[in-house]
């Protein structure tokens, strides 16, 4: 029998749904088209307002948390060290945030935005300043906040408190024990649904960039066939990284996309206008630092325009419907980093990137376009976007050479989507498992390619498109929610830790050291203060739906058990311990009438080794019991992947 790693409810039910949005998109794509796109405006007109705030807030609040106190916060046990190397990171980030993007609208967007700004004469030094600006906007911290939220939420109660690597985890504050009923599994069956519409949107243009760079290049027919056979190759690629896991094919792939988009990116700056652009790349940083704040809420109400729901609103919604995709992958790449750091790497580091990029790329299509090109790029993007890029290289030097390493580019941008795309949903659709059965990862590599190849054999690319652009309007309420509930979350571990500065704490700890506790001191702390403490663990236990837990007490000690779902017990044990008096001690009693100094000792599953909570608060001792459960939860995890390895 084949083993299996699902949640029936989630796994069926997004198959089913997919299954029943493709026949309909197969049977009339024509009437379909036009219904997603007609309902796709009408969200974007009616709600334009509600996306532009939304990700206003997006920002401040990652922001908020990630140079606020809650900056300092690990995702995972505060032990926890990084999965990945800082760089690997990185390139990972980048290859699955906006690879395509950036290899399909590097010059395409500049070029459509000075062809046609929204407000400076067309084809004017004016609008080239505006076109680089509104790009930047575009694929500015803007963006990546959306991702950042999304993944940050995942990755803290994912690897902070132990939950599902799941959507519905990050709603345990707002929604309690209710994310494991009906309503939990909707949220994680509409992030499935979207992730595999939004992906398979994105390989088809990625195909037809590749295919339309074939064409141009070598002469290959761009033909419906063509285009089929790249998407066997590529995805049989993806496939192959998928079944080797994120810590080596996605990995290893993305970092030598990484190598090559830079390369290609350095070659293009030193055979283009390389003072011009490095004065145009501090411009346009200046530009978007003045205009950062009244883009973010511009909306043209007073002079309305078709320009900004074809534009901006356009690209809030797709990030928004993107971000289930990347802000589940960036968490299960993100364990052990700070949120500082988090945000740092995830809101900046890419940014600064996709600016220099959009700089080169952008800055010298125009320049060659004002120049030696005489229009004949712009020409090219307004007759087809796909060779957009292909065309512009042809205006510099070793064309040939540079549009191969193009269509390479795109191939590995195009598997490192497909690979992390498949490696989400399998997540999202088993319940949060991380490690899961070869089959069901080989299952959502092909059917991200089937739904590629349908769309792109029936013309139903456009209205998948208007279909999870339209699903971007509920996710962005759901958004909100992780917001909340992220918040609220970092700010009760904040409240629940008495930090070494609590002066109270540390003036009671020193007069320990001095004037060592008698066992009656520690008998009045157990019960006064280590009691109450498990009582309040297991109390919020209870209410957040965690396994069965129980608060014993006996004479001298009080023991909390936690019994996990599958039987095993966590047992944190209070209890007075006697040790030798310490020699420099202010007391001054006879040996034979005290020679011991008592304090109260924690120890966890029986272990031999103890802990010194004399003097510590409620507080410190509830976060003492989460580190040690943390631990606890994550060592037995470990245990059992390593055993299931040989099943596999």
């Amino acid at each position: 029998m084949m083993k299996s790693e699902i949640n029936p409810r989630v796994f069926w039910g997004a198959s089913a749904i997919i299954a029943l949005l493709l026949a309909t998109t197969l049977a009339m794509p024509g009437t379909a088209d036009a219904a997603f796109k007609a309902a796709q405006s009408w969200a974007i007109d009616t709600f334009g307002w509600f996306y532009i705030s939304s990700v206003a807030v997006f920002l401040v609040v990652v922001l908020a948390l990630g140079f606020g106190p809650a900056g300092k916060l690990k995702l995972g046990p505060d032990d926890a060290e990084p999965d990945f190397p800082y760089l690997s990171w990185l390139a990972m980030l980048f290859a699955a945030g906006m690879g395509i993007g950036l290899m399909y609208f590097a010059v395409a967007e500049p070029i459509q935005h000075y062809i046609s700004p929204p407000e400076a004469p067309s084809g004017t030094i004016l609008a080239a300043r505006e076109a680089m600006a509104i790009t930047f906007h575009h694929y500015g911290v803007h963006a990546w906040a959306i991702y950042a939220l999304v993944g940050m939420s995942l990755a803290y109660f994912t690897y902070r408190k132990d939950m599902p690597l799941t959507l519905r985890s990050g709603l345990s504050p707002i929604l309690g024990k209710r994310i494991n009923g009906p309503l939990g599994d909707a949220i994680d069956i509409f992030a499935v649904c979207g992730t595999v519409f939004g992906v398979s949107t994105s390989l088809g243009f990625g195909v037809s960039q590749m295919t339309a760079g074939l064409a141009y290049e070598y002469g290959l027919p761009d033909t419906t066939t063509v285009k089929i056979g790249v998407i066997v190759l590529v995805m049989g690629a993806a496939t192959l990284s998928v079944l080797s896991g994120a810590d080596r094919g996605i990995r290893r792939l993305s970092e030598l996309n990484l190598v090559f988009a830079v390369l290609l990116m350095l070659f293009v700056m030193a055979v283009g206008p390389t003072l011009f652009l490095l004065r145009a790349l501090v411009q346009n940083f200046g530009l978007y630092l003045d205009h950062f704040v009244m883009r973010t809420f511009t909306l043209y109400a007073y002079e309305p325009r078709a320009w900004m729901a074809d534009w901006t609103l356009f690209y809030w919604a797709w990030w928004i419907a993107w971000s289930p995709f990347v802000g589940m992958f960036i968490a299960r790449i993100s364990r052990g980093r700070t949120i500082r750091e988090f945000v740092i790497g995830v809101l900046f580091v890419p940014t600064a990137f996709t600016f220099l990029w959009m700089t080169v790329f952008g800055n010298t299509a125009i320049s060659l376009d004002l120049g030696s090109a005489a229009g004949g790029i712009a020409d090219a993007v307004q007759a087809n976007l796909s060779t957009a890029l292909f065309k512009f290289l042809e205006y510099l030097p070793a064309a040939s050479v540079t549009s191969t390493l193009a269509i390479v580019l795109v191939a590995f941008f195009f598997v490192t989507s497909a690979d992390s795309g498949a490696l989400v949903i399998d997540t999202l659709a088993s319940g949060g498992v991380e490690d899961t059965p070869r089959w069901q990862r080989v299952y959502w590599c092909v059917l991200l390619g089937a739904t590629a190849t349908l769309l792109l054999v029936t013309g139903g690319l456009g209205a998948l498109q208007s279909a999870t652009l339209l699903a971007a309007l509920p996710f962005c309420f759901i958004m909100l929610l992780l917001a909340v509930g992220l918040v609220r979350q970092t700010n009760a571990d904040l409240a629940g830790v008495t930090l070494p500065g609590d002066m109270k704490s540390v003036g009671e700890r020193i007069k320990r050291l001095l004037i060592p506790a008698r066992r009656a001191d520690i008998l009045q702390q157990l019960v006064g203060t280590g009691e109450p403490a498990l009582q309040s663990v297991r109390d919020a236990m209870e209410k957040e739906g965690w396994p069965a837990s129980t608060v014993e007490s006996t004479e001298g000690s009080v023991e909390l058990t936690i019994t996990a779902s599958d039987g095993r017990p966590f047992v944190y044990r209070l209890s007075p311990r006697s040790r030798p008096l310490a020699a420099y001690t202010a007391l001054e009693a006879p040996e034979s009438r005290r020679s011991l100094a008592w304090m109260l000792a924690a120890q966890t599953n029986g272990e031999t080794g103890f802990r010194d909570l004399t003097g510590f608060t409620a507080g410190q001792i509830a976060h003492d019991v989460l580190t040690q459960l943390e631990r606890w939860r994550h060592a037995e995890t470990a245990i059992a992947r390593k055993a299931s390895v040989p099943d596999r």
